[in-house]
């Protein structure tokens, strides 16, 4: 959820990525997909409105990566 937050600010996502290196592991994607997930659905409430572009970044991201999996 911190990362999805930070997501406005790319220095500081990418400090969360490096603070926690499981971000982005193989074994993370079901927790990230989910957070990802769940965060669009408030978009589409119409809630967390400012999120919703680096959301669906980051949604197409874990979409390449799940194809690699």
């Amino acid at each position: 959820m911190l990362y999805a937050y930070s997501l406005l600010r790319p220095a500081v996502a990418t400090r969360v990525r490096t603070a926690f290196p499981a971000l982005g592991s193989p074994d993370a994607l079901a927790a990230e997909a989910t957070v990802c997930a769940m965060l669009l659905q408030t978009v589409d409430r119409g809630d967390n409105l400012v999120l919703a572009d680096p959301l669906r970044e980051w949604a197409a991201d874990l979409r390449g990566r799940t194809s690699s999996v």
